[in-house]
């Protein structure tokens, strides 16, 4: 990447993560809670799932659990359950879209975005990881 496509994604990067850090309330909670509009790949009871907004791959759809869990760094016990449907969701997301390959990802500390543990579903193409 040339040092100006550096400079415009940096600055892209902290426009994002100023809109989404500083709501009053998650955007991802909005979302869940359907006061935020997306078109939904998958919802259920406890993981809703759509296409993320800065796709880094073919493939880019984010498995958000519906309650509220900030971050792959306080993950409880009692999240169990959410993280196991997380995963449940990915594999019926995959079978659905028949990829023959893909890869979940968490991100965490300032790679994450938005604090809202969600997993990364990429598939389809070569993923470009300086996005991610």
């Amino acid at each position: 990447m040339k040092s100006a496509e550096k400079i415009k994604w940096a600055a892209k990067e902290a426009l994002i993560r100023l809109k989404y850090m500083t709501v009053s309330s998650c955007i991802f909670c909005k979302i869940a809670n359907g006061k935020q509009k997306v078109k939904h790949i998958i919802k259920s009871g406890s993981v809703i799932a759509f296409d993320d907004i800065n796709p880094v791959a073919k493939v880019h759809i984010l498995i958000v659990p519906k309650k509220h869990i900030e971050s792959v760094s306080t993950l409880e016990s009692k999240n169990a359950h959410d993280l196991i449907e997380m995963f449940k969701t990915a594999a019926k997301i995959a079978e659905s879209k028949k990829l023959e390959a893909f890869r979940l990802t968490f991100n965490g500390g300032k790679f994450q975005h938005v604090p809202h543990l969600h997993m990364h579903l990429l598939a389809g193409s070569k993923i470009d990881w300086s996005k991610l």
